[in-house]
């Protein structure tokens, strides 16, 4: 039980450090639309490797199946990584992270929609904790911390996409696809993606104009994308999924931790009770789903 809960912590803390990453590479002349191809592209080269080597029939698709890929590859992954690249560049990173996380409440409201399920008093509650935990974060537009409308609509739009790959995922798995396969065409399509719509130029010049810049893009996508899904995934054979789910919230934490440590970020008392609101949100939704069997 133990490892299994020190795999998801590590999970959510490797999550945390995207930001990190990206900023690094942004000082190099790497935009964000170039981060997404090295992240994206590098993690599905390593799922590839390992889908190889475990089993090789991790590979096989079927056509009809292609919609679910194409979902939580470009419709998730894609858009919800250039989102969020593109909210750390306009805001802190702890109220990028933070929208981010709205992302379990549009779960919700999806699974509504989607698979019937119901919208209980409690969930109501956290949608109210969320949306109050977002005005909090974000300063109520006042200060430091004002959000620009560009930056809360990417951060927003960061959460919506990030919680899309929750709804394409399930439909993948409901199929009988193992979790390597769901990761690597997820990550290969984003790359794909990523190459045609911005082009190839500046992930090049990145792996090819120095020796830090290839280091951080390699480090970017094996450390914030590759790591962290292996260490989430393996969580799952110990831990309820809901536990699971309260324990990786601490990435807006180390996210936060980041933002104040390394770029001297401040956090104020109206932004940590924004924190506090959005995580009490995610754990109260969370709660309501432990009491739920455990996923197979």
């Amino acid at each position: 039980m133990k490892k299994h809960i020190a795999a998801v912590l590590t999970a959510g803390a490797l999550w945390g450090l995207m930001g990190l990453f990206t900023r690094s590479l942004a000082q190099f002349g790497i935009s964000s639309t170039g981060a997404i191809l090295l992240r994206c592209g590098v993690a599905a080269l390593c799922f590839g490797f390992t889908a190889a080597v475990t089993d090789p029939k991790q590979f096989r698709v079927k056509l009809k199946d292609i919609w679910c890929f194409i979902g939580s590859g470009i419709c998730s992954l894609l858009f919800f990584t250039y989102c969020y690249f593109e909210a750390i560049t306009r805001m802190s990173l702890s109220t990028a992270a933070i929208l981010l996380y709205t992302a379990p409440t549009i779960v919700m409201l999806l699974s509504a929609l989607f698979f019937k399920e119901k919208i209980t008093p409690i969930k109501l509650v956290a949608l109210v904790m969320a949306f109050a935990g977002c005005c909090l974060v974000s300063g109520m537009g006042q200060g430091e911390n004002a959000l620009s409308l560009g930056g809360l609509l990417f951060g927003l739009g960061s959460g919506v996409g990030y919680a899309l790959y929750s709804i394409f995922a399930r439909c993948a798995l409901n199929r009988g696809y193992h979790s390597n396969t769901i990761n690597f065409y997820s990550c290969l399509l984003a790359a794909l993606g990523s190459a045609v719509i911005w082009g190839v130029k500046e992930p090049v010049l990145a792996l090819t104009g120095s020796w830090q810049t290839l280091l951080l893009s390699l480090a970017m996508g094996a450390i914030s994308c590759y790591l962290p899904y292996l260490f989430y995934t393996y969580s799952l054979t110990g831990l309820e999924t809901g536990r699971a789910s309260i324990l990786s919230s601490f990435e807006p934490v180390v996210a936060t931790l980041v933002g104040i440590i390394v770029f001297r970020e401040k956090l104020t008392l109206m932004s940590a009770a924004g924190v506090l609101c959005v995580l009490g949100a995610v754990v109260l939704l969370n709660l309501r789903q432990k009491a739920k069997p455990t996923e197979k």
